[in-house]
């Protein structure tokens, strides 16, 4: 791969670049202080993954790679799932409906998998998610609100 020249990084006027040298600016005691520069993306897993949600991920990582460019401190992508949200309708693309249907306004990891592969709806997404990312060989750390709220962590 080729090398960037540390002048036309400076120069540029790349999404990427432009986000992670505001980052650095307008987060820099915030980034002092914790050693470490943290990213994070949040989804809503009430469906099955989308273009949409890697989008988000694709974005992220692209703002990662420019701080890559710009600073050689730890950078951290976190994927966190809003998985205790309620389910508010039953998607087009799941078997078995009649269990989304039964459970709508449940947390989606109290509502049962309509796959049958994992304990609940929720999972199944987060589980798919993860899948879905890691074909794409992207580098996040995932965190579940219901693992995070059952640990006493928040």
């Amino acid at each position: 791969m080729k090398e960037i020249n540390k002048q036309d990084i400076e120069k540029s006027n790349s999404w990427p670049i432009v986000e992670a040298k505001k980052i650095l600016k307008e987060r820099k005691s915030f980034i002092e202080k914790k050693g470490k520069i943290v990213l994070q993306t949040g989804y809503g897993p009430s469906g099955l993954p989308h273009i949409g949600t890697f989008g988000e991920v694709a974005r992220t990582s692209m703002v990662v790679n420019a701080l890559n460019l710009l600073t050689d401190l730890p950078k951290e992508i976190i994927t966190f799932s809003d998985d205790m949200d309620g389910l508010r309708k039953v998607p087009d693309n799941v078997p078995n409906k009649k269990i989304l249907s039964d459970n709508l306004h449940k947390p989606l990891t109290v509502v049962p998998d309509p796959f049958q592969k994992f304990n609940s709806f929720g999972e199944h997404n987060n589980e798919m998610l993860k899948k879905f990312l890691d074909q794409f060989n992207f580098k996040y750390n995932f965190l579940s609100s219901t693992k995070l709220y059952k640990s006493g962590f928040f």
